[in-house]
């Protein structure tokens, strides 16, 4: 599973590099996180754990009298993000752990939001009780995170055609599945210092490939994003080229009118600052 290293180096790399795509696979998870964060009442913004931006911009420009900072540990992404904020002023990004960030002095978040970017802490009740005590009083948290594998195709069928590990992941390790239990992120968010917890099953369509050449497109992005990009990066060559044939199949099922699209089953959370 993607971790601080991989974050630091390849999968970093492959976000940075494929955010016009990435965006495109969340776009109906991100719309719904910003009709999600209309219900509440904010001035100030952190988005944790922001990739290249598209969350921390979509707020931004909704909302140009708010201040918006997100933080990412990936040197790439926050590159992407700054470079994509260019003629944004509300908006910034700063490179860094949100387990360990510290605001400048005139900044207390009033909503703190995340597209898939909490579930990589290495202690997850730690960090969002920092994130609380760096928060201001009574501030709301919306993010999203991945329910179980078996709701989600990217990881019951891109996920079967790779070799199975051994021995099977810790479901509750850091990474994109470490949130499916919602009983147990109700229990870390309740230690850390939230209340009124909420959860919101949300499934979208997961747009991997478009156009003429949709299933080439698709192959592309799932070659650098997703379960299978970092198995085949480890796989020597003819391993890979069987893997890449019995994903070439199955993404051929998946299209319909020239899109690609995979079932994605999420959860939105929120919550507030106890």
């Amino acid at each position: 599973m993607t971790g601080t290293m991989e974050w630091t180096g390849r999968a970093g790399n492959s976000w940075a590099a494929e955010w016009r795509r990435t965006d495109r696979s969340f776009g109906g998870l991100t719309e719904r996180l910003l009709q999600r964060s209309r219900e509440f009442s904010f001035a100030s913004v952190l988005d944790i754990g922001c990739g290249a931006g598209e969350l921390s911009l979509a707020v931004a420009r909704g909302r140009p009298h708010a201040r918006v900072i997100g933080v990412d540990i990936s040197p790439p992404l926050v590159s992407a993000a700054r470079e994509r904020a260019t003629n944004l002023l509300n908006v910034g990004f700063e490179l860094a752990d949100a387990a360990e960030w510290n605001p400048p002095p005139d900044f207390s978040p009033e909503l703190l939001i995340s597209r898939h970017g909490v579930m990589f802490f290495d202690d997850p009740t730690a960090a969002f009780a920092h994130l609380a005590q760096i928060s201001a009083p009574g501030a709301g948290l919306l993010f999203s995170c991945f329910r179980a594998p078996a709701e989600n195709e990217i990881f019951t069928g891109i996920g079967k055609l790779l070799p199975s590990p051994q021995p099977p992941p810790d479901p509750h390790a850091p990474g994109p599945l470490a949130f499916a239990d919602a009983e147990r992120v109700r229990r870390i968010l309740g230690d850390a210092g939230w209340a009124y917890v909420t959860f919101e099953p949300f499934d979208f369509a997961m747009v991997a490939g478009v156009g003429q050449n949709a299933v080439d497109d698709a192959i592309d992005y799932f070659k650098l994003i997703g379960p299978a990009a970092a198995a085949m990066a480890e796989m020597p060559e003819d391993r890979r080229e069987d893997v890449l044939v019995r994903l070439r199949s199955y993404l051929r099922e998946k299209e319909i009118d020239g899109i690609v699209a995979l079932r994605a089953a999420t959860w939105l959370v929120t919550a507030r600052r106890a």
